[in-house]
């Protein structure tokens, strides 16, 4: 039984995913990932530049015969989300990720495994080495941080590329063509509120835990439970029967993951502690029923701790519970014009309440630019309104389909012929920097494709073996076939 990375096949690309597995590469420290591409490059003198934002462009002649065939861009990004669950012990800063082989998977050991874009990032570096892949000229554009903000793609130069085709190597089903993609926008809604002393009473921790999160594009239709609005909720619902002072509340990490943990202290009356212990229970139970079909492991504790800092007075703590449960999330609209695709949506991902501050950060995505800014700003009339600051930023454009590119009728021919049948193409409802790098480049022919990767930007994360196969066989083919 297969026991190692280094034993699956294609072999190159699980060895160069492997080397990335031992690289820690978070959104913003990918000073090690760059170096090792830099010195990749530089062993198979390859010329390559590191441009001013950190992406590193890596470039490789033609095969003989093939120099006239029109250049190639082939596109991922360098960095990985970091998420784990709360009981494993790891530093993505110093820690390589921990594979583990199940079955026709690969996963980590309770964390982020990064085939989110690690599988791209080898396969490229794969064909980069490689001396009997018939291919034209090409270019490797490595992006930073497409994770955060796609910081790389926005501050690309479109001058430091020649080539007229895009291969985005970021997409999550194997046998499925994109041609087109959201965009996203984010929200950033603080104010501060005052602090009121501590009344007596007994301080509790009320933390739930156990969801599944996940992408917030891919996953946002999977009626998967936002951590944050469910714990909101549950303090609404214990409003009604207790009275409490909300001393801080924390909940996600990450704009683009679904928050799958959060947690809320509180201090409550001696007097009401087994009547809170007796309602969190019900309302427990009630979230379990709720989600029974997607959520298998809620996990909702009550613990007594310790507590000195200032709480909400109550029109605050009634203000921010409103402000944040009436606020969209999830989808809102569903594509006019391709069924089944999610055309808009907002992940509330990140709420934190503490010491007279409030934060809210959301992630609105939405393949219609209009429908994005429309709904952007009526929610932020909508908390302006009660006197909080809200401010919009990292807009990204959307891709908008191509039905008559040329590059996606040669793939979708190759592809038949590899494998016997036609692949699909979609739209997804998730950021490629296709939509930026297409923005900076009119004209630019574009296609996005990649292995079967499930629960990216969880610690749920697993990619498919056999589709990294035939993802490594259609590229080749691809690129071969291309003139």
């Amino acid at each position: 039984m297969t026991k190692s990375l280094l034993d699956l096949n294609p072999k190159r690309i699980w060895n160069h995913f492997y080397d990335l597995t031992r690289i820690p590469r978070p959104s913003g420290h990918e000073q090690q990932v760059i170096e090792h591409i830099k010195q990749f490059a530089g062993q198979l003198s390859l010329d390559y530049k590191i441009d001013t934002t950190g992406n590193i462009i890596v470039r490789k002649k033609a095969y003989p015969q093939k120099e006239n065939v029109g250049g190639i861009i082939l596109q991922a990004h360098v960095d990985m989300v970091p998420q784990k669950n709360s009981s494993k012990v790891h530093d993505f800063l110093n820690d390589p990720i921990e594979t583990i082989i199940d079955g026709e998977w690969v996963r980590a050991n309770q964390t982020t495994l990064g085939a989110d874009n690690g599988i791209g990032i080898a396969a490229i570096l794969t064909i980069m080495e490689s001396q009997d892949v018939q291919h034209g000229p090409l270019e490797a554009l490595f992006t930073v941080s497409e994770e955060t903000g796609m910081d790389g793609a926005a501050g690309l130069d479109k001058n430091d590329l020649s080539g007229n085709i895009l291969l985005n190597l970021d997409s999550e089903d194997e046998g499925e063509l994109y041609i087109g993609c959201a965009g996203g926008i984010d929200l950033n809604i603080n104010w501060t509120y005052r602090a009121d002393e501590l009344k007596a009473g007994s301080g509790y921790k009320i933390s739930l835990s156990g969801l599944k999160g996940g992408h917030s594009g891919i996953d946002i239709n999977l009626g998967r439970a936002n951590a944050n609005l469910s714990l909101l909720n549950i303090l609404d619902s214990l409003s009604k029967e207790i009275h409490f002072q909300l001393v801080s509340f924390s909940g996600g990490n990450l704009r683009n993951a679904i928050p799958r943990e959060s947690e809320a202290v509180i201090t409550v009356d001696t007097k009401d502690v087994k009547k809170l212990q007796n309602q969190l229970e019900v309302l427990g139970n009630e979230m379990k029923n709720k989600y029974s079909d997607v959520e298998q492991s809620i996990l909702i504790e009550c613990k007594s701790v310790p507590t000195e800092l200032p709480g909400m007075n109550p029109d605050e703590q009634m203000k921010f519970t409103a402000l944040v449960l009436n606020c969209p999330d999830g989808v809102i609209a569903m594509s006019k014009h391709i069924p089944g695709v999610v055309e808009t949506s907002n992940n509330i991902a990140i709420v934190n309440v503490e010491r007279g501050k409030v934060e809210v950060k959301t992630l609105l995505r939405s393949s219609d630019n209009s429908e994005k800014i429309k709904i952007a700003e009526k929610i932020k009339k909508s908390f302006e309104e009660k006197k909080t600051n809200v401010e919009l930023n990292n807009g990204y454009p959307g891709w908008l389909p191509d039905p008559d590119s040329k590059i996606l009728h040669v793939a979708k021919e190759i592809y038949r012929k590899e494998f016997g049948n036609k692949p699909e193409v979609k739209v997804i409802h998730a950021g490629l920097e296709c939509g930026i790098i297409g923005g900076k480049m009119p004209g630019l022919d574009m296609i996005s494709f990649g292995p079967t990767i499930r629960h990216p930007h969880s610690p749920d994360e697993k990619v498919n073996i056999g589709s990294v196969e035939k993802f490594w066989k259609f590229l080749k083919a691809l690129l071969e076939a291309y003139e």
